[in-house]
């Protein structure tokens, strides 16, 4: 792919970035934005044998924990420390909106926006053997695409993922149905109720029989659950009852019971993305105009990730905190949604994120708030803010 510098940036590309204040240098920088890997904690002593590896030397990332920094050229899909899952592709900018996050060990997470997974697997790493991710995207094939990383870095046994509408989402942590699970067992276990067993690729003979009963009674419903497509032996699901699993809860047992903490990558333009805006090249620059200049589009976008951004927060227990992201520049996917949600939710308060007085970006419009570009950060474009929930009092 030919440099940044080089890149011909169509007429109604440069109209939008100067109709939305961004800055176009960000694109025609001459100098590329590197590619960046983070290393999978406890492979630090094999540093200098992952680095002959993939032939290449690692600039650490002195404000990054485990992240390291690479020539973008460098390919590391064919090399055996990726093959290992010692290493894997992160955007620097990225593993900063987790590490707003502030997890800590036992916490219980949902990644709203999971796909395509790099982020789920930093969750899972911080982690440890404690608490528990809770995976969601609207896309099964990308979804799925998650599974087959946290299984590769073997790093699964607390995650579940579920395809779903982020916008509508509604399962708490497992921890909450521990309380429902003793009440409904006083009342016996029915003896074709299904309880969920060890994950396995392949679903038993008797929930595909059950499944297709119900198709040819016409049990299901237009509104679904959301699909289970993966969980791991320490996810909480093992032992439970399709009841228990889906079944819902109060605002007020969400208050209490909701997630420890919850990050909204939101889907967006990814006007932000150097690499994504490099594709159109391949594409064609035409389709550009339908996937990120379309006004209509952006308008869609925009109720998009409030909706997300608000069910996100729904979900949070009081005390809890939220991080909102997108790989786009503008103000309208970013700022004006915060400005928008904070409007509305007397709850939330935005929070200074914690060690980013280090981070190489900026301040977004709004205080508190930050935004990555290629030029400031020299990482992808990314803005971030991070929320925390109220207890409930005259304001809310």
């Amino acid at each position: 792919m030919e440099a940044i510098s080089n890149l011909p940036l169509p007429d109604a590309f440069l109209e939008f970035l100067n109709e939305n204040g961004i800055d176009r240098s960000i694109y025609t920088a001459s100098d590329s934005t590197p590619r960046y890997i983070r290393l999978k904690p406890g492979c630090e002593e094999q540093l200098e044998a992952i680095e002959s590896d993939i032939k290449c030397k690692l600039e650490k990332v002195e404000w990054l924990p485990n992240f390291y920094s690479l020539p973008p050229h460098i390919q590391i899909a064919s090399s055996k420390s990726y093959q290992e899952g010692k290493i894997y592709g992160i955007d620097a900018a990225s593993g900063a909106a987790v590490s707003a996050l502030n997890i800590s060990h036992g916490d219980h997470v949902l990644d709203l926006c999971a796909a395509p997974g790099a982020k789920l697997c930093m969750v899972l790493e911080l982690l440890g053997n404690s608490g528990s991710v809770t995976g969601v995207d609207v896309a099964k094939h990308r979804l799925a695409a998650c599974r087959t990383l946290v299984q590769k870095y073997k790093l699964g046994d607390h995650c579940r993922l579920f395809v779903a509408d982020g916008a509508s989402f509604s399962l708490i942590p497992i921890r909450v149905h521990s309380d429902f699970k003793s009440v409904n067992r006083e009342f016996g276990v029915k003896k074709d109720e299904f309880l969920y067993k060890e994950w396995t690729s392949r679903r038993p003979w008797k929930e595909r029989k059950r499944a297709n009963k119900e198709i040819k009674n016409g049990f299901l419903e237009l509104i679904q659950d959301p699909e289970l497509i993966y969980y791991g032996r320490c996810s909480g699901v093992v032992g439970m009852s399709k009841i228990e699993l889906f079944q819902t809860v109060s605002s007020h047992e969400i208050s209490q019971y909701g997630y420890d903490k919850v990050l909204v990558d939101a889907e967006c333009t990814h006007d932000g993305s150097i690499k994504h805006i490099q594709k159109f090249e391949n594409w064609g620059w035409s389709t550009m105009e339908r996937r990120v200049l379309d006004a209509e589009r952006t308008d869609d976008l925009t109720i998009l990730q409030f909706r997300l951004l608000t069910n996100g927060f729904k979900l949070l227990r009081v005390g809890g905190n939220l991080v909102y992201s997108t790989c786009s520049l503008t103000h309208a996917q970013n700022e004006d949604v915060v400005e928008r949600f904070l409007s509305l939710n007397p709850c939330a308060e935005l929070l200074v994120i914690d060690g980013s007085e280090s981070w190489p970006c900026k301040s977004g419009r709004i205080p508190k708030t930050l935004r990555f570009d290629p030029l400031t950060s020299r990482t992808s474009g990314l803005f971030v803010a991070k929320f925390t929930k109220l207890a409930k009092d005259n304001r809310c």
